[in-house]
């Protein structure tokens, strides 16, 4: 049996990252800023000429939030351009801790992406927004996690 990561309960962390492309993502970022489990969060990976008005009108009752505490980084383009992306805001803003909001079968190679950005200095909590992946993608999952974990001992970003 699998076992995927779940959400991360009872934790506050500086900030919150949250990469695009799956379901709940988002929602999940700014249900955690409402309860003030984080100062500001940051949406990766987002297309040019998108703005947080037009982010906050797909997520209802989040314009307040949008405004004051969310930045969209468009220069991401994949899960290790992420992690670039992500590294870049955490100096910016002199985090020592964040919360990595993905989904559960993404989360340990964004995890891992996001680490070897950083490098040491920087606690990074992971916080799996539960899925239902087909097997085919935990596979190529995998694949790519191993690949990118070997690349990285090897020292080849």
């Amino acid at each position: 049996m699998v076992s995927l990561p779940q959400p991360l309960e009872g934790t506050t962390t500086d900030g919150i990252v949250v990469p695009t492309g799956g379901a709940g993502r988002i929602d999940r970022g700014l249900e955690l800023l409402r309860s003030k489990q984080a100062k500001r969060m940051l949406v990766t990976g987002v297309g040019s000429g998108v703005r947080p008005a037009d982010l906050a009108r797909t997520y209802p009752g989040s314009t307040r939030l949008f405004a004051c505490c969310v930045d969209l980084g468009t220069d991401a383009v994949d899960t290790r351009s992420n992690g670039e992306e992500t590294a870049q805001w955490v100096r910016a803003h002199n985090y020592r801790t964040v919360r990595l909001v993905t989904s559960d079968w993404h989360l340990a190679r964004a995890g891992m992406e996001l680490r070897a950005s950083m490098g040491k200095g920087v606690l990074v909590l992971g916080d799996g927004v539960p899925s239902s992946p087909r097997l085919g993608t935990l596979v190529n999952e995998y694949n790519k996690l191993i690949l990118r974990r070997v690349a990285i001992w090897l020292g080849r970003s």
